[in-house]
């Protein structure tokens, strides 16, 4: 990666013109000094990316996790949060100084050749994330209304409907509806965890690592959990939405009240879905763990469980059931919107190609149902199958983060890049190598077990 501008001040803006061109700049900042008046101004974006972090992705891996290894992989859900929350203020700082998004700044610091390669990755990271947002809108019309398998899949496709309609609103009202999406997914979890009654002493005794999670079924299971939690499409997003402000971006002042409150928004929501995950895990973890798990892979024998007496106990209820449908419905529709904002991000970064919203929606969505399909007709309309998939998406997620943060940490650290006001401070760029490194040695380890076991 090459660096070609002055070491005095940063690089703004991208030749191909500002990132998301619609939505750019269309948020008024008032000028008022208030805290909280600037926190609920800047607010917004930090929902449409913590939104990533509790998608159907989540849901299988978190419960799942709690499910077979009780609270065992708590503290993997904070490691992932804490490592969220960093990445996620190196890509909004991105974005605010440079006026660029990840993806433009990488087109602009690489090769040609380098950058197909990354934006290949990142497509494939998000054709994954779209299978596990396929796979959980599928199940959850199937639970709530006997929808098959196969036509709840095909069904997903009209999501764009729902993408042409949220466009005509604008940018900040899609902001207030994924935030009460995002409200309704925790109260349910949270109702529901309440009167599951989890051991909490067991589950804040495993914030700290233990060394079983290193064994193989505990490691993949774990992977699948950062994969889920730490989405690589996510830091194109951010580094863009972050961008939807107006203010004057000539005063240093200004710039500085626009990193501060967009990482408080951030942190802030991050923060909520990172609980979202714990009540996810906690869930699992108290109903099911010990209680025959093997049954309890699928999102519908879940669904099933939660009005089980002999699984879920007194607690058992067809509203609890019911209100886990809805919840995961909310949340494959959230991740939707997301989705196809990245995929907009991403191909007019790396390779300048501008195509309507609807078009790119389209095309990412068929080509993210057609796997869900052929897996759904090979497997008979095994739900198992299904959910199989998703979690080897996490997986492959997972592999794919370093693609992204291997850039964003490079661009962040470079004072010819961001200037010597917003260059990262040295406890940052050590910090995110360091989960940089161990990530990929993880993924290095998890992809020669899997070969190994196949040969």
């Amino acid at each position: 990666m090459t660096d070609n501008v002055s070491t005095k001040s940063p690089l703004v803006g991208s030749a191909n013109g500002p990132s998301l061109q619609e939505i750019n700049g269309s948020v008024k900042i008032p000028k008022e000094k208030g805290f909280l008046k600037n926190l609920l101004a800047f607010s917004g974006p930090g929902a449409l990316v913590a939104v990533g972090y509790m998608d159907p992705g989540n849901w299988v891996t978190s419960i799942g996790g709690g499910a077979q290894y009780g609270y065992l992989l708590m503290s993997v859900i904070l490691i992932s949060s804490l490592i969220a929350m960093l990445l996620q203020y190196m890509a909004a700082k991105l974005g605010i100084v440079t006026q660029m998004d990840l993806a433009q700044a990488t087109r602009a610091h690489t090769t040609k050749r380098i950058g197909a390669i990354l934006w290949v990755v990142t497509e494939l990271a998000i054709m994954a994330t779209d299978i596990a947002e396929v796979i959980g809108g599928a199940i959850a019309l199937q639970l709530l209304f006997g929808v098959p398998l196969i036509l709840g899949v095909s069904l997903t496709v009209f999501d764009v409907l729902l993408l042409l309609l949220l466009t005509k609103l604008g940018f900040r009202k899609i902001e207030a509806i994924v935030v009460c999406l995002i409200a309704v997914i925790l109260v349910v979890f949270a109702y529901e965890v309440v009167i599951a009654q989890p051991n909490m002493g067991a589950a804040v005794a495993n914030f700290i690592p233990k060394p079983e999670i290193m064994h193989p079924g505990q490691l993949t299971m774990a992977l699948g959990i950062v994969g889920a939690t730490v989405m690589p499409h996510n830091l194109y997003l951010h580094s863009s939405i972050s961008q939807t402000r107006k203010f004057d971006r000539e005063d240093p002042a200004e710039m500085a009240r626009a990193v501060k409150f967009t990482t408080w928004d951030s942190n802030i929501q991050l923060f909520g879905a990172f609980v979202i995950n714990c009540l996810l895990l906690l869930l699992g973890a108290a109903m099911f763990f010990g209680k025959g798990t093997d049954q309890l892979g699928t999102f519908g024998n879940l669904y099933a469980a939660l009005q089980d007496n002999h699984l879920a106990g007194a607690v058992a209820s067809p509203l609890l059931s019911t209100l886990f449908a809805v919840a995961l419905l909310a949340s494959g529709q959230n991740s939707t919107i997301t989705g196809t904002l990245t995929g907009q991000v991403i191909m007019e970064g790396f390779i300048n190609m501008k195509i309507p919203l609807w078009v790119r929606r389209l095309v990412t969505r068929l080509i993210s149902v057609l796997p869900v399909i052929a897996a759904t007709i090979f497997f008979g309309g095994s739900e198992r199958a299904l959910d199989s998939l998703l979690v080897n998406s996490q997986v492959f997620l997972s592999i794919a983060l370093p693609f992204s943060m291997i850039p964003l940490t490079i661009f962040t650290s470079s004072k010819k890049i961001m200037g010597e006001q917003w260059v990262n401070k040295r406890w940052v760029t050590v910090s995110a190598w360091v989960c940089t490194i161990v990530l990929t040695l993880l993924n290095v380890q998890i992809v020669w077990t899997t070969l190994t076991d196949l040969f």
